[in-house]
This record gives C-alpha cells, sequence and structure tokens, in this order.
C-alpha cells in the first residue's frame, strides 16, 4: 500500500519530468524549426531601454500601468547553425538577458558568443561588457569587434581595459568597408555613419548570405549628413534596420538638434515614393521612451499602413537563399 504522503512526492517529481520534457521538447522543435542561418533582433529601444529611468511621463506610466510590456535596448543576433556559431551585434545594459535567450533559441549551449560586433561609444551600445568581466562571467577572449578608436577607447579607460588586460576578451581590428568572413556563408561588413563622436567613430553594418543582405544601422545623425545615399543603400538591401529614435521634432523638452537623429516621419517622407516592396524593407529600431511606436497602436497602425515594418523582439530573418 502507497501511503498518501510518500505518493504526493511521487506525483510532484512525475509532474516535474513531464514538465521538463515537455520543455525540451519545446526548444528541440523550435530550434529545429529554425532556419540553419539566420539574424534575430534581441532589442528594440533606444540606449536607455523602455521604460526609462526617472520618467514619470505618461509614456512610461503605461508600463508600470501594466498596459505595456519593457522593452530591452537594440542588439541583433547573428546564427549560423551549420558551424554552429553564433555572434552579437552591440553588448547592451540587456546583455545577460539577451545573451540568455539567444543561446537557448540557438540550441548550442555556448558560454559565450563566438563575437561581438560593436556600433560605437554610446552607453547603450558597449556598456554590457561588463558582464564578461571577472566579477560576472569570467570570461575567456571573447571577441569583440570595433573601429580603432573603439578599441583604444576600450584599452584605454577603466573599467573596460580590465577585461583586455586579464583576457576578458580580445579586441579584434574593424576596418571601414572591409568585410569578415564569419563562417563559409555569412559575411559581415562595417561602414562609417555621421554621429555624436564624443569616444568612438560610429558604424552600421551589412549582414551578407548567399544572395541575402540585411542593413543595421541603429544610430545616425540625419541622412542627409551622410555622404551616401539611404535610399541607395535600402534598394540594395533584402532588409534595413534603420534609426527610428524620435518620431518627431518636438517629442522631448529639449532642443533636438543636440540629439540628432532622422525623426521616423521624415524618413517615411523620404522613402513614400519608394514601391511597396522598398518601403516593406525598413525596419524602424532604436526607439526612445517618448517614442509612440513603442506604445501607440494608432501610430504603429499608421506606420504599418504605409508600408514600413516596426521590429519587435523575436523577429528572425532568413540569411541564406
Amino acid at each position: 500500500m502507497i501511503r498518501p504522503k510518500v505518493f504526493k512526492v511521487a506525483l510532484v517529481l512525475l509532474i516535474s519530468i513531464i514538465i521538463s520534457s515537455c520543455t525540451r521538447n519545446s526548444i528541440e522543435q523550435t530550434v529545429n524549426e529554425l532556419p540553419d542561418q539566420y539574424v534575430i533582433v534581441l532589442g528594440v529601444a533606444q540606449d536607455a531601454g523602455y521604460p526609462q529611468a526617472g520618467c514619470t511621463k505618461q509614456c512610461c506610466l503605461r508600463y508600470y500601468n501594466g498596459e505595456h510590456e519593457a522593452q530591452r535596448v537594440v542588439s541583433l543576433g547573428i546564427v549560423d547553425q551549420a558551424v554552429g556559431k553564433v555572434w552579437m551585434i552591440e553588448a547592451t545594459p540587456d546583455f545577460k538577458s539577451q545573451w540568455h535567450d539567444l543561446n537557448e533559441k540557438a540550441g548550442l549551449n555556448k558560454t559565450a558568443p563566438d563575437g561581438i560586433f560593436l556600433t560605437h561609444a554610446h552607453v547603450g551600445h558597449y556598456t554590457g561588457l561588463m558582464e564578461l568581466g571577472k566579477e560576472i562571467m569570467g570570461a575567456a577572449n571573447v571577441p569583440v569587434y570595433g573601429m580603432p578608436v573603439m578599441r583604444s577607447f576600450l584599452t584605454e579607460n577603466g573599467p573596460w581595459s580590465q577585461l583586455v588586460s586579464l583576457g576578458n576578451i580580445g579586441l579584434q581590428k574593424l576596418a571601414a568597408d572591409s568585410t569578415i568572413q564569419l563562417s563559409p556563408d555569412i559575411s559581415i561588413t562595417p561602414f562609417l555613419v555621421p554621429h555624436r563622436d564624443e569616444f568612438s567613430e560610429t558604424v552600421g553594418y551589412r549582414i551578407e548570405s548567399g544572395s541575402k543582405s540585411i542593413i543595421f544601422i541603429p544610430d545616425i545623425d540625419k541622412w542627409s549628413k551622410w555622404d551616401r545615399s539611404i535610399r541607395e543603400l535600402v534598394a540594395s538591401a533584402d532588409v534595413a534596420f534603420l534609426d527610428a529614435t524620435f518620431f518627431r521634432n518636438g517629442e522631448i523638452a529639449r532642443d533636438m538638434s543636440e540629439v540628432p537623429h532622422p525623426f521616423v516621419e521624415e524618413s517615411m517622407a523620404l522613402f513614400e515614393d519608394l514601391p511597396e516592396s522598398g518601403r516593406t524593407k525598413v525596419h524602424f529600431i532604436h526607439f526612445n521612451h517618448t517614442n509612440p511606436l513603442i506604445w501607440s497602436n494608432k501610430e504603429q497602425e499608421n506606420v504599418k499602413n504605409k508600408g514600413f515594418n516596426i521590429s519587435k523582439e523575436g523577429d528572425i530573418f532568413e540569411l541564406v537563399n
């Protein structure tokens, strides 16, 4: 005769095993259903995330009132299942959860990414490197790719210099318009963009695989300040993640010329005469907490109705074709 207490313990253990099995099967099924090579969106918010610290405005209260979910800082993951490698673009303040999600999604169970590509030295784009340090992960020589001034900034300024001196990260050289082959099927190319370069230069990236090409420009001052045509760049790509920090002028209570970015309204006007196939390539990303594309269904629908896309965490884009 089985005692009630023993039966209860056995039942709990059985349920735990079933739940664990279902969870593993679910993860395995997700991994198996994914393409071999892809890019995944790990975050969509501006450097401060959403909600922003110290914000008591209605935009952030929507989160605290339970109307909207938090949004992590902008980052992309690159996965090549065929060679069992993953890379990240940006090391954000949300690196901890973003790396966990990328690792789990890829089903690779790695201790650290196979490489991290940085765009520039503004706080939302590199400060997640601290997670690799001896106080936390104690990582070993994780490749971190940066432009010359970006590498000098990390080497010459603490606490980042300690990551270099202790071998937690291994700085890798980037050169503008010079392609790096990540795997037999995937390459990445940095290109300079005009931005507020107080501590480093700023780059965007082109990720290529087969006939697929993905552009990533989370930060730029204004399209008109660039010596390249953003319209031609969009036309040359399959997907273009473009700076959408602010939706319109006057969005924040300060002189917005001090923090120049292409307003979403400006970008839509610039691309409005493109065919639908061209407009759908544009995926707005890097939203400030004040940007209604985070929390306004009306503005979201307005942008979508004009043929553009709004980036969301978890979006996946197949690479090899």
